[in-house]
């Protein structure tokens, strides 16, 4: 029997997905998550872990992104052979005009992350599209859809490998998933595609990642074949690394492991592995020529109740007044409450600065980073009465080829971001004797809460990447590099794959 698809239908239904998926975490990535937590043994991840579910509880309540990182969309479609569309758009232009009506819905607006031109001329298309579909043609009469929206730093960490036949999946995983650093914000999973071709496999790897979390049912009745095998002994196996939670070291570094697989060529073995962040967001609905098929949300009793506690080893910092000396002080894994003023910058306003200075120019007099903070951050505008929108920091790894040059001409102090820093970076810190303090990934809108004002300062044509000067009070912060060089995600991770191993902590 033929269905009639309404083209106002399918983008109502696409829009209502991306904002619901853009403040309801999964009932069971929050439930994973709590579970995780419930059992951590390092305080720091411990903590970094009550950030992300005290975060996500806020999100829920008050209908406002995850993560200032609101994503590139991608759309799964199954569209059926007996259905027929009501429709003058493409089906791709009606995803689009979902999007569309999502990002720039004025309740909840979200971030436009998406540059047009991406090797040229880099320009944000203002409205987050286009998004990247995958479209298939299957029997039936209605439309399977399947929305995420995927934070470019987890995005940024996908791996591709052809291997070959006879090579361990395993330990090619064990391998690469140091090498990925924090920056995709664990707690999170890893979605696995194997065979095929290496289109195919990212494609799988892609896909797998939203089906629900599910391992301790698996491990509970047992594998049925080898992916499902594959599944406990990869989680297993990378949950011992003891990387951690925003790889701060510790118990939990995936939920769970999701695979799926693809007949492949005699000669190939091509694997693909992409994480998801802690901001993990997907959505399924189905049409069947009823109307729009709309979200239902969640009962905020299914969020558990966290408070953060200041205990007496949590250090408060007065950003107007602190000194070089005071930050010498500073240990790696130490918690502090940052106060004051602080500017922002990212990689586009790094360049600026960079640009300006070696010109001969100089930086405009209200961007004087002597003895300052920077803020690595992109912030969502603000709606209603917000001092400014969910502002969690992005990957600070990104800034590195810039931090040598900005601390020798600029004075800067101290920088905030998310994960760890490369050698470049760590390298500039302990040279210039700064510090580098990490937020947590994935507690965007707890971390605004901590903003009492805000301003562009400069380059305000670079939309979310200009200069703000932000005024924070108590905002929550982990030393991750000291001024000697020495890095917690170095340290942390190396202690708890040690504690893992002598004591045999279950990872489980």
């Amino acid at each position: 029997m033929t269905t009639v698809i309404r083209q106002d239908d399918f983008i109502d239904s696409v829009a209502d997905a991306l904002q619901f998926i853009s403040y309801y975490h999964p009932v069971d990535f929050v439930q994973a998550v709590h579970e995780a937590y419930q059992k951590e043994q390092n305080p720091a991840a411990k903590d970094a872990m009550g950030q992300i579910l005290i975060n996500s509880r806020m999100c829920a309540e008050g209908h406002r992104p995850i993560c200032q990182d609101t994503g590139i969309v991608t759309v799964f479609l199954k569209i059926g052979m007996d259905i027929q569309w009501d429709a003058t758009l493409s089906v791709a232009d009606m995803v689009n005009e979902g999007v569309r009506r999502a990002y720039t819905h004025p309740d909840n607006v979200l971030r436009a992350s998406i540059l047009a031109d991406p090797a040229g001329a880099r320009k944000n298309t203002r409205d987050n599209t286009p998004a990247v579909i995958h479209m298939e043609v299957v029997p039936g009469n209605t439309v399977d859809v399947q929305v995420a929206a995927k934070g470019g730093g987890s995005e940024n960490k996908s791996k591709l490998a052809m291997l070959n036949p006879s090579d361990s999946i395993v330990d090619w995983v064990v391998k690469t998933v140091p090498t990925m650093g924090a920056g995709w914000c664990p707690p999170g999973m890893l979605g696995i595609g194997i065979g095929g071709t290496a289109e195919k496999a990212a494609v799988l790897a892609k896909e797998a990642l939203m089906d629900p979390i599910d391992i301790h049912e698996l491990r509970e009745r047992g594998p049925a074949n080898r992916a499902e095998e594959l599944r406990l002994e990869i989680m297993d196996a990378v949950n011992k690394l003891g990387i951690g939670a925003q790889g701060l070291g510790g118990l939990t570094t995936v939920l769970d492991v999701k695979i799926r697989d693809y007949p492949t060529h005699a000669a190939s073995l091509p694997v693909a592995m992409i994480p998801n962040c802690a901001a993990t967001r997907h959505a399924h609905f189905v049409l069947d020529g009823s109307g729009p098929a709309l979200q239902t949300p969640p009962d905020i009793s299914d969020w558990p109740q966290i408070t953060r506690e200041v205990s007496e080893q949590v250090r408060r910092v007065d950003l107007d007044k602190v000194t070089a000396d005071d930050v010498a002080t500073w240990q790696p894994g130490d918690t502090l409450l940052l106060s004051g003023k602080m500017l922002t910058g990212r990689d586009a306003a790094h360049k600026k600065m960079k640009e300006l200075i070696e010109s001969g120019e100089g930086l405009p007099p209200q961007v004087d980073l002597r003895g300052r903070f920077i803020y690595y951050v992109g912030p969502v505008d603000p709606v209603r009465d917000e001092v400014m929108g969910p502002a969690g920091p992005t990957t600070a790894t990104r800034m590195d080829k810039f931090t040598d040059f900005i601390l020798e001409h600029t004075g800067l102090l101290g920088m905030i971001g998310k994960a760890e820093r490369g050698p470049a970076g760590v390298e500039a810190i302990r040279k210039h004797k700064a510090v580098y303090l990490m937020a947590v990934g994935g507690a965007a809108y707890l971390v605004s809460k901590a903003i009492t004002s805000a301003r562009v300062v400069a380059f305000e044509e670079l939309g979310m990447e200009a200069i703000y000067e932000f005024e924070v009070k108590d905002m929550p912060v982990t030393v991750a590099v000291d001024t000697r060089g020495v890095s917690v995600h170095e340290t942390g991770p190396k202690i708890w794959r040690a504690k893992i191993e002598e004591q045999a902590i279950s990872v489980a």
